[in-house]
């Protein structure tokens, strides 16, 4: 089974923008009702038995059961007869937000994230209709959902055939308004194929990115950019009233330069990712926690790069094109010398080149990290390395190994093709 999500810029009418707001609304209410009554019922069991609370305590009976999913579901659709504002929304709407609450208790245990905090009106941006598989209600441009009717989107690229739309989520930016289509497809993509020339890619902040075949990219500054209208903007939110209309205009205006900068951004890399897959059968890269480069000094130069974001983009366009990619060892890549193997001690960040006293091998610094990135990438694989004197030389890499797996590649996809 294979699940794609597209992004669509929808095209709202004045009056469907008021039912999406008033749908975000009360989801934001189902949400933070059924957390405070989540709350309460561990805050009451953390009393001891012997002494209570002395700012407050939470009347709860003590055979109450704890209110997961399927209790608050239960007490929704109760709740719905008090309460008439409920009926007004789609019910597997709001279901929908509690069932994204049990997953967001859930995975502060399994993943160790932090406590679900209250939404206010800025936080809950989403919604979705989880049923939603009849093709008669898309039509060209157009797609029907429930309460809002026929809206209007811009159909940047084509639904691929045999593809289905399963679910639908509407999403609020501060560019507009966004719809958000997961497609499913009964089929299985197999793995990509072992041939082709092997990339190496090391990743810094002096040069955005390096290859082993020698290709030095630079580094864009995608917030200093916009980081001088930024700080004038910002410096004029601290003098506003909390809660005015200013303020509000002045937010909006905020958010839509970020969405700018984080859009830019995100264009660059998938632009980048489609170029180093060309020419490239296999690519590696250094598995690095980004988040720990994040806690440095240099946090800001690197949260803007955005090396996370790109390695993941870098990945998605690697599976989508059939270029096999795979992390390496991080450790030692800019003490080692690609060509003899041989350890050339630790370098400062101001050595830029990497000059080999053993073989006389000497190239860029981060040129050298690539070429060892690839090696150990190669080696990985159950391939053997052969050093020559300028440092590319792969055993297993050369024409007659790259014509044989080329035509290895051309039986597996003959084998891939139905009978005739």
């Amino acid at each position: 089974m294979l699940t794609l999500t597209y992004e669509y810029k929808a095209v709202p009418t004045n009056e469907q923008i008021k039912i999406i707001e008033h749908t975000l609304t009360v989801c934001r209410k189902v949400w933070n009702f059924a957390l405070r009554e989540r709350k309460d019922w561990l805050n009451y069991r953390k009393c001891p038995v012997n002494a209570c609370s002395i700012i407050s305590e939470y009347i709860i009976p003590a055979d109450a059961p704890y209110p997961n999913y399927y209790e608050q579901a239960n007490s929704l659709t109760r709740a719905k007869v008090e309460f008439p504002e409920l009926k007004t929304v789609n019910a597997q709407v709001l279901q929908q937000v509690l069932r994204k609450l049990e997953t967001a208790f859930v995975d502060m245990k399994r993943k160790g994230m932090g406590f679900p905090r209250f939404k206010n009106r800025y936080r809950m941006r989403s919604f979705v209709y989880p049923q939603w598989g009849k093709s008669q209600f898309l039509k060209g441009n157009q797609i029907k959902l429930p309460q809002l009717g026929w809206m209007e989107y811009i159909k940047s690229r084509e639904i691929p055939d045999g593809f289905v739309v399963k679910q639908v989520r509407v999403v609020r930016k501060a560019s507009g308004y966004f719809l958000m289509f997961t497609l499913e497809c009964d089929v299985n993509v197999p793995d990509p194929v072992l041939a082709g020339h092997p990339r190496g890619i090391d990743l810094g902040l002096d040069k955005f990115a390096a290859t082993s075949d020698g290709e030095l990219i630079e580094r864009p500054r995608f917030l200093d950019s916009l980081h001088r209208k930024l700080k004038l903007l910002q410096r004029r939110l601290k003098h506003k009233e909390k809660g005015s209309n200013n303020r509000h205009k002045l937010n909006r205006k905020i958010a839509r330069l970020h969405q700018r900068i984080a859009d830019t951004r995100k264009d660059w890399h998938f632009k980048l990712a489609h170029k180093l897959c060309d020419d490239a059968g296999m690519i590696f890269v250094e598995d690095i926690d980004f988040g720990t480069w994040a806690k440095g000094m240099l946090g800001k130069h690197t949260l803007d790069a955005g090396f996370g974001q790109f390695v993941s983009v870098l990945q998605w366009v690697c599976w989508k094109r059939g270029v096999y990619f795979a992390k390496v060892n991080k450790d030692y890549t800019s003490q080692v010398c690609p060509q003899c193997d041989t350890h050339t001690g630790k370098k400062e960040l101001k050595d830029r080149l990497h000059v080999c006293h053993n073989c006389g091998y000497t190239t860029h610094r981060d040129v050298a990290a690539a070429q060892v990135i690839r090696n150990r990438g190669v080696t990985a694989l159950g391939r053997s390395v052969e050093e020559n004197a300028c440092g590319d030389g792969l055993t297993g890499t050369g024409s007659s190994l790259v014509k044989s797996q080329r035509s290895r590649k051309k039986g597996y996809e003959a084998r891939l093709q139905p009978a005739s």
